[in-house]
């Protein structure tokens, strides 16, 4: 008997032994995938997923009536003038301490009475039965004080590393993530190349199929886009918590 003969009668045999409750059955081996490491190609293997390109989707989100309080304008002139020369020079931690973290803290993402704030490198996991979506998005908001546990949006900064995807198709399997562990339709995020940021919505059909869309970019060097993407990040505030508040 051949080797690979042997090896089918045994899978046959443990077959039938786990039929009738001798052994536990053996589950086939899910294969995990990292945000990080995870391409276009790949993720349409898994899922159905489709780009689409049609910014009217950002209208709502983009041309919303919010007034920045008096206090926002000056705080971030005087952000630009310390940071804008070298915002493109920054490598990952030192854009976050000395940029990003300034903002997020100046919008105030952590809500103790709705019990909400900003995670950075926390795990998240979505897991089938034919597939693993796993790792430490950079940014999200969560809820949870101590440890997240439903997120409502992401932010993926761009890696220079050996091996790292395009941060689009990172923080599209972030987004994938969030809107099966929710069971949301829509779901939103950002992404940030240098002082490039771009926002991303995600529509969910059914389970594990999908279209997104990548709004323009704003340059966050520039004092007028800079303000754009203050108010764009209040507006998700605002959304949180009205979504919260529905108990959602």
């Amino acid at each position: 008997m051949t080797n690979k003969a042997q090896a089918k009668r045994i899978e046959e045999l443990e077959r039938l032994l786990a039929l009738n409750g001798i052994i536990e059955e053996k589950k086939p081996k899910v294969t995990s995938y990292s945000f990080s490491k995870t391409s276009y190609e790949k993720l349409k293997e898994l899922v159905d997923v489709e780009k689409e390109f049609n910014n009217d989707v950002f209208s709502d989100w983009f041309n919303s009536d919010i007034k920045l309080n008096d206090n926002v304008e000056p705080f971030l002139v005087e952000l630009l003038a310390e940071e804008a020369l070298v915002l493109n020079d920054y490598n990952e931690e030192d854009l976050k301490m000395y940029f990003l973290s300034q903002i997020f803290n100046h919008i105030k993402f952590k809500i103790m009475d709705k019990k909400v704030r900003f995670f950075s490198e926390e795990n998240l996991s979505y897991e089938t039965d034919k597939f693993i979506l796993n790792g430490s998005p950079d940014f999200f908001i969560a809820r949870g004080i101590v440890k997240p546990q439903k997120p409502y949006f992401f932010i993926q900064e761009f890696k220079q590393e050996k091996g790292s995807t395009d941060p689009e198709y990172q923080l599209l399997a972030e987004l994938i993530c969030g809107a099966e562990l929710n069971d949301w339709r829509f779901i939103k995020g950002a992404f940030i190349k240098g002082v490039q940021w771009r926002f991303m919505i995600l529509e969910r059909f059914e389970k594990h199929k999908y279209q997104y869309f990548v709004s323009p970019s704003f340059d966050s060097s520039k004092i007028d886009d800079l303000k754009k993407i203050y108010k764009n990040l209040i507006y998700i505030k605002n959304e949180v918590i009205e979504m919260i508040d529905r108990g959602e």
